[in-house]
């Protein structure tokens, strides 16, 4: 399983902050060549993030881009120019049409057939900013094995609701249910928006609980002083591991002998409750069984 806790967004038009990114140790990052950059800087822009994945050494961290919108006549270009490095995904923003994440899927085959890149090996991360966008989320998230994850949007998606930023969010509360709901079906991660109050340290962490119990794998991080928080609040504890182990290896027992349900610390353990421990495991960065 890939964590995505926290992927970190990074102007493309900023050299710094494009080779030294990965350093604050997000699980994956997010080269941007779409809202971070002006229209007249949008060539160096892809330039410079192309340099930058030749050169660079990103370490553990899931590279990804954000290309410019489907809508507009750069996203191409973006991608003829990205992909042919070796990146391990794209995303693409205001996506609203499922045929456009198949057009998608069919021009990085095509891209990575042409650079001797194993087809398929290019992942779609779509950023849903519009309300269109959030209804159709299911079949936006199963137009093509490609998409990894999905994402709502913003303040993209608050100016189509035709509303402000709330303290505490409510005019979001229904836009995450449904992504949450159509990402699970469709078997991809939800990855939550960001959080923009990058001096509210417990802003950031109530919200990250918040989302986290809704469903969601991880949230998208504008400042690397964010990435800390959000890491404590999607990895579990060591009690939540030890309880998590004893389940996992009782239910192995149990099966062992023919038995369906087992009971740890006094508490009957059926299928449902397995799989959310193993899942804590595997959160944890650890298996089934409980070994690294």
């Amino acid at each position: 399983m890939k964590l995505r806790r926290t992927k970190l967004y990074l102007p493309g038009n900023n050299p710094n902050m494009l080779l030294r990114g990965h350093l604050f140790g997000p699980d994956g990052v997010i080269l941007d060549l779409e809202d971070a950059v002006a229209m007249s800087e949008k060539d160096a822009a892809r330039i410079l993030v192309r340099d930058v994945l030749t050169r660079g050494d990103f370490g553990d961290c899931e590279v990804t881009v954000r290309i410019n919108a489907m809508d507009t006549d750069l996203w191409r270009t973006d991608i003829e120019t990205v992909v042919p490095c070796g990146i391990d995904g794209i995303r693409i923003p205001k996506v609203e049409n499922p045929k456009d994440v198949a057009l998608m899927g069919e021009a990085l085959s095509e891209i990575e057939s042409k650079a001797g890149i194993p087809v398929g090996k290019t992942l779609i991360f779509c950023l849903l900013e519009t309300a269109l966008g959030i209804w159709r989320s299911y079949e936006i998230a199963t137009a093509s094995k490609r998409v990894a994850a999905i994402c709502p949007g913003g303040e993209d998606l608050r100016a189509d609701l035709k509303t402000t930023r709330s303290e505490n969010s409510e005019e979001l509360i229904g836009p995450r249910r449904i992504v949450v709901l159509a990402a699970h079906a469709a078997g991809v991660d939800a990855l939550d928006t960001v959080y923009a109050d990058i001096t509210n340290d417990a802003g950031l962490r109530r919200e990250t609980e918040w989302v986290k119990q809704l469903g969601f794998q991880g949230k998208s991080v504008i400042h690397p002083n964010q990435i800390p928080i959000i890491h404590d609040v999607f990895t579990p504890t060591a009690k939540e591991i030890e309880q998590a182990k004893r389940i996992v290896e009782a239910a192995a027992e149990a099966a062992a002998k023919g038995l369906g349900a087992v009971q740890v610390d006094g508490r009957m353990v059926d299928r449902p409750v397995v799989k959310r421990a193993e899942f804590t495991l595997q959160r944890a960065g650890l298996k089934s069984g409980g070994e690294k």
